[in-house]
């Protein structure tokens, strides 16, 4: 489905793909530096404006990574990720160069992080920032984000002084980060509300939630409708603990809601399920059977009053289409599957039998295997021709 500019949503929102850097860092999820590339290609062709490819400044592999990821993008944006000093800048621009290359800077945004993580005062917290944005800037970096870690925790004043200090120093965009996930959607819209009334555009103020309760799309949401001007994501939503918003998620959600919110994204819906496929395979990550938009069965149906509504008209359980998300609808045959698909099997294969050979055949292939594993319907349909071309 293609929507036209006419009928589209008044406001673009900017999407950060941090897959490579956030997605990466969680457990079992590492990839090498020519996996980055890949990925970094596949995620660029879908239609983010920046990719986040690593933290250069933590090993050999993220500056390597770095390094090629910002010779292989050809639109998008490159970010990188550093802490408030100046050698992780340095090391940062080794790696990418300045030209359209983002710096992304990690503010210390909380009380508690100043205290038990750093160790230092709110004032030195906002020198760091003002010193590193001034420094990156001086470097010839155009474009330096700062990105306020556990934001959703951090007092007013904080937050404010170091969005100041940040924003007179050169800072293009803010980052607020509900770090630990902690943040419920009316919390963080109050939040990004807050910030944007500090901020003037056209600095950007970017969303970047974690998923600990589930809440990390609605989050980022609550966000765009508070002011914010992107979301950072990830395929799949991975990353660190619950995991990060999803892109995919992200990118549903607007493409059939985005009017309601003001919003839309110009992300291709269609190939996301390939990259996800690919990201899949690089870090090993199993299939899940329930996840929106990447499911193994988020398009599948073994239930009888499902199949006949579907089989009749997909939109009686299909609000969101399959198709859209470069996914295929899957009927399959299981315990809770009804008459109406195996008339329909037997419709496709041209086979007219009587009432009585029906229900004995339902009886054997339905519900006599009410323990067996569900089966796609394309196994059982072939089944059926063999045993009644045997006849």
């Amino acid at each position: 489905m293609t929507v036209s500019t006419e009928d589209r949503p008044t406001r673009r929102v900017r999407v950060v793909d941090t897959t490579l850097r956030d997605g990466e860092q969680a457990p079992g999820n590492a990839m090498e530096p020519d996996e980055k590339v890949e990925m970094a290609q596949r995620i660029e062709a879908l239609g983010v404006d920046v990719v986040e490819a690593a933290f250069p400044a933590s090993s050999p592999r993220d500056f390597e990574a770095t390094r090629l990821v910002s010779q292989t993008l050809k639109r998008a944006r490159l970010a990188t990720f550093s802490r408030t000093t100046r050698h992780d800048v340095e090391v940062a621009v080794e790696a990418g160069g300045t030209e359209n290359h983002e710096v992304q800077l990690v503010a210390t945004g909380s009380e508690i992080h100043l205290e038990h993580k750093r160790g230092i005062s709110r004032e030195q917290a906002v020198r760091e920032v003002t010193d590193t944005v001034g420094f990156a800037r001086s470097l010839g970096i155009g474009h330096v984000s700062v990105g306020i870690e556990d934001a959703s925790r951090g007092s007013d004043d904080l937050v404010k002084a170091l969005c100041d200090g940040a924003l007179a120093a050169g800072a293009d965009c803010i980052i607020l980060a509900d770090t630990t996930g902690c943040a419920t959607p009316d919390e963080f819209g109050a939040l990004v509300g807050k910030v944007r009334t500090w901020v003037p555009r056209p600095v950007r103020v970017s969303t970047h939630c974690h998923n600990d309760f589930g809440l990390s799309l609605i989050n980022a949401v609550a966000g765009l409708a508070a002011g914010a001007d992107e979301v950072q994501v990830t395929l799949g939503g991975i990353g660190e603990r619950g995991g990060n918003t999803p892109l995919e998620e992200l990118a549903a959600l607007l493409a059939y809601k985005g009017e309601q919110y003001g919003v839309h994204t110009d992300i291709d819906t269609v190939g996301m399920y390939e990259a996800y496929t690919a990201l899949r395979r690089i870090i090993r990550l199993d299939e899940p059977r329930n996840k929106p938009i990447f499911g193994t069965y988020a398009f599948g149906t073994t239930a009888g009053i499902h199949q006949q509504g579907i089989l009749s008209n997909p939109a009686t359980y299909e609000y969101v289409e399959p198709a859209r998300f470069g996914r295929e609808r899957s009927l399959l045959i299981g315990r809770h599957s009804g008459r109406t698909i195996l008339r329909h099997m037997l419709g496709q294969l041209g086979i007219d039998i009587t009432d009585e050979e029906f229900t004995e055949m339902y009886q054997r292939h339905v519900t006599e295997r009410a323990g067996s594993d569900s089966e796609d319907l394309s196994v059982v349909r072939e089944r059926l021709a063999r045993e009644l071309a045997s006849r």
